[in-house]
This record gives C-alpha cells, structure tokens and sequence, in this order.
C-alpha cells in the first residue's frame, strides 16, 4: 500500500500551502482517492480530512540531432492535495508526524 506514495512534491507553492495544513504528494497515476488516503495515514498516523487529486499530462519534448529530430514524451503524473485535522501537521523532510488527538 505505501507504494502508492512515489515521492512529497516540496516546491514553493507546496511550501505555503502547508501553513493551512495541507500537503502535496506524487502518486501512482492508477491510485484513487481512497487508497492514497489509507496509505497516508498509515505511513504518518495522521487523520486526513480530505484528498484531492489532478492528472498531469506529459509534455512532448523534441530535440534536434545528428540522425534527424528526435520526439518523445514525459510520463503522465498525478499529484494528490491532502488536508489534515486541525491540530496536525507534517515534516515531510524527516518523514516524521505531530499531532495533538
């Protein structure tokens, strides 16, 4: 179940929404809402309010080299937005949870 959690997306957005107790994660793209919640909080023990999910499409890339031009594709993504309980928070860097139950 935790391999359903790829990676914590800590970028600048990602980095003020926490302020409001959320969290952003990459996910595998065939997850659904349910077991990344599940997931989640077996991974940090915290109580997630809610989950939201969005589908990146991947970019066509195309270079130009010896043979001719060559084009590919980046690799469709998900992300999922979570919410904790009031009270909760997350240290995504140490992979650590605090929270007051």
């Amino acid at each position: 179940m935790i391999q359903i959690i790829k990676r914590p997306i800590i970028t600048e957005k990602a980095s003020k929404m926490q302020a409001n107790r959320q969290y952003c994660f990459e996910v595998t793209p065939d997850a659904n809402k349910i077991q990344i919640k599940q997931a989640l909080e077996q991974m940090f023990e915290v109580n997630i309010i809610s989950v939201r999910t969005t589908l990146i499409k991947g970019k066509v890339k195309r270079r130009m080299t010896k043979k001719g031009l060559m084009v590919g594709r980046k690799p469709l993504r998900k992300k999922a937005y979570i919410t904790l309980k009031q009270g909760q928070t997350l240290d995504i860097v140490s992979g650590e949870a605090e929270g007051n139950d």
